[in-house]
């Protein structure tokens, strides 16, 4: 099993996963963040962390979120880490309002 971020995450891109995360598995693009799955140990240090709640484990994921499986290991194989906490995307605030947290 791993862990994955979905689409809440989305231009939002807050980086407060990656300053827990023991073994420096995220990596992001220009919108959001991925996880690589061959990295992930799932400890689930990142989920509590996430305030748009968009990392879930596998196991946990709702059906429809299960394409984020394979979107965050092709994602996250061609992307750079991620090591950083660093501003959210300008719109974050609102965007995570908007999703209702």
């Amino acid at each position: 099993m791993t862990t994955v971020v979905t689409d809440n995450c989305d231009l939002c891109r807050f980086t407060d996963c990656v300053t827990v995360c023991p073994m420096v598995c995220f990596h992001g693009d220009d919108k959001m963040l991925y996880i690589d799955p061959v990295v992930c140990i799932d400890c689930g240090a990142c989920l509590p962390v996430c305030p748009v709640r968009a990392i879930y484990e596998v196991k946990n994921l709702p059906p429809e979120q299960h394409e984020w499986i394979a979107i965050n290991a092709t994602r996250s194989a061609a992307l750079p880490l991620v090591t950083d906490k660093a501003q959210p995307l300008p719109g974050a605030l609102d965007r995570k309002k908007q999703l209702g947290f």
